[in-house]
């Protein structure tokens, strides 16, 4: 395992990628914390820490730049609370192969405003059962979830889960009592 330095940071490859941003490339060394990524000088749009040994996602300095993260192949199971304050602009974060397990877990990304993309594919969570509907309902702002356009149905389908969930069936009255899966959201829809 390596420690990430300043002088790592420094000696990493650093390239205008072919969206035309600037990437830092930090794949492959085995990095088991982020750690004194000030070094950065916030001068990337994109940084790819793939393929290393990362656990939780937290450790960051103020990157008002950084739009994309890239942690596939990683150990990722927690996320840091307040990751808005460190990355305001943060737009896609690529999580595909981690071990993010429950859908709590999932929580903290809540906060990133800017969020509009996200990769989950090949984490545990992705099985839970309301997977989709739990992380458009939390980040509400998501466009594409696991390399999948968000549809307005989904959206749809989305609010009428969380009407049937989170509403007193004393407002509502006796039919939400009989209605127990997405299936019946669904014929709601399409009346």
């Amino acid at each position: 395992m390596v420690k990430l330095t300043a002088e790592l940071i420094e000696q990493a490859a650093q390239y205008t990628n072919p969206v035309r941003d600037r990437e830092l490339d930090l794949r492959g060394y085995k990095i088991p914390v982020l750690e004194n990524l000030g070094a950065t000088l916030d001068q990337f749009d994109t940084i790819d820490l793939s393929d290393n040994e990362i656990r939780k996602l937290d450790g960051f300095p103020l990157l008002k730049r950084l739009k994309t993260l890239l942690l596939n192949n990683n150990r990722i199971c927690r996320f840091g609370e307040n990751l808005e304050q460190s990355l305001p602009n943060l737009k896609e974060l690529i999580l595909t192969s981690n071990n993010i397990q429950e859908l709590g877990d999932l929580d903290p990304l809540a906060t990133v405003k800017s969020l509009t993309l996200l990769s989950l594919l090949r984490n545990p969570v992705t099985n839970k059962k309301h997977y989709r509907l739990y992380v458009i309902n939390k980040i509400p702002q998501i466009r594409v979830l696991d390399f999948q356009k968000v549809k307005l149905k989904i959206l749809l389908l989305t609010f009428c889960f969380l009407l049937i969930y989170h509403c007193s069936v004393n407002v509502l009255g006796p039919v939400l009592h009989t209605l127990r899966s997405t299936s019946d959201v669904i014929v709601i829809i399409s009346f």
